[in-house]
């Protein structure tokens, strides 16, 4: 199931605004929290364990569960060993994320925990150490994994490379969770930059929602989490409004729509891939038959590029009313309506488009 994900990040927070946030964010349907103990002050573990239980119980109350960051260090400030979850539990987490220093028998070990704790791996650069874990027999109901994010700008992973790590985890049948960045210009994460924070490089100064709809797009990310706090209200709900199941483009109109265009446009049946795909377009034909005797008069019919949308005119007989989404540019002999484009980053999206693939626009 796709779940949609925050981050929090007490040692940089007041409680009340983290509280205010996880209690907003579950409003709009999110379900996964990512929180870091491996930036964590210099509390006494009682401090520490309160510090996260307060929040924590706060998510559990929105229906959300916790995964903590931790590497080596953290179960060694903590006095624990490297299977004791112990204080992890006592602050109610629901899993923990493992940084670098851990083996994969070690790893596989505490997916059989008694405190009942998943255990999730990094997806962006360890899959050697995935299929060390994989190779000792781990409980996959409680194995799962997640990429890193980047803070720096220019050092997040290319697409070509978050496709391959999500290829080799699919395989394997574990979940992949990836982080989106808001552009809030105020939001952290757990170091002192605010350069955005994302998975992917290329998404780093794109709108968070289509961030999130090109995570769920490529059909290999389980759960999209934003990394940075705190997003906008604003981006809370556009991120909420995101079905993980349809293919959702974003457009800018070139002209005044008319009342049959607007229908065509946001058809409430939902659009649908013709099952013959042309390599010219993406062609959407029930809005032909649904709206066959309404009057779609011929404007702006300039040529067509890559990532125009089009709706046929009048003058295109038994095909009017059809809605294309253009893959190649070619010329247009004016039975075609530009009603606007693709923005540039969101031609990506297009590479999903499959035969009967259902999509709509926002």
């Amino acid at each position: 199931m796709a779940k949609l994900g925050l981050s929090i990040y007490p040692e940089h927070s007041e409680l009340e605004k983290d509280l205010e946030y996880l209690s907003l964010a579950g409003k709009y349907g999110f379900q996964r929290v990512f929180t870091c103990l491996i930036s964590m002050g210099d509390e006494k573990k009682e401090e520490l364990i309160e510090k996260f239980r307060v929040r924590i119980d706060e998510a559990h109350k929105n229906g959300m569960e916790v995964i903590l960051d931790v590497n080596p260090a953290v179960f060694h400030r903590l006095g624990m060993s490297s299977t004791d979850l112990s204080v992890f539990s006592q602050m109610h987490a629901d899993g923990i994320r493992l940084d670098e220093g851990f083996t994969g028998m070690g790893a596989s070990r505490l997916t059989f925990n008694s405190w009942g704790l998943k255990v999730e791996m990094n997806a962006s650069t360890e899959m050697g150490f995935i299929e060390d874990v994989v190779s000792h027999y781990p409980n996959r109901e409680k194995l799962m994994t997640c990429h890193n994010f980047y803070p720096q700008k220019y050092t997040g992973v290319s697409l070509e490379h978050f496709n391959c790590c999500n290829a080799f985890i699919k395989e394997r049948g574990l979940n992949v969770a990836a982080f989106v960045s808001s552009q809030n210009k105020e939001a952290v994460g757990p170091w002192p930059l605010s350069e955005g924070l994302c998975t992917l490089e290329m998404h780093r100064e794109t709108p968070i929602d289509f961030q999130v709809r090109h995570m769920f797009a490529t059909g290999m990310v389980d759960d999209v989490l934003i990394a940075n706090a705190y997003a906008t209200k604003e981006e809370l709900e556009a991120c909420g409004a995101v079905n993980p199941f349809v293919l959702t483009f974003g457009i800018c109109l070139e002209k005044d729509l008319t009342p049959a265009e607007k229908a065509v446009l946001y058809f409430n049946q939902g659009h649908v891939v013709r099952g013959d795909m042309s390599e010219y377009m993406l062609r959407s034909t029930m809005t032909r038959v649904v709206y066959a005797s309404e009057d779609i008069p011929a404007a702006n019919t300039r040529d067509l590029k890559r990532g125009d949308v089009v709706i046929i005119n009048n003058n295109y007989g038994r095909y009017k009313g059809e809605l294309h989404i253009v893959l190649r540019d070619m010329p247009n002999d004016g039975r075609k309506n530009v009603i606007g484009h693709l923005p540039e980053h969101e031609q990506i999206l297009l590479d999903y488009a499959k035969p009967w693939k259902h999509f709509c626009f926002i």
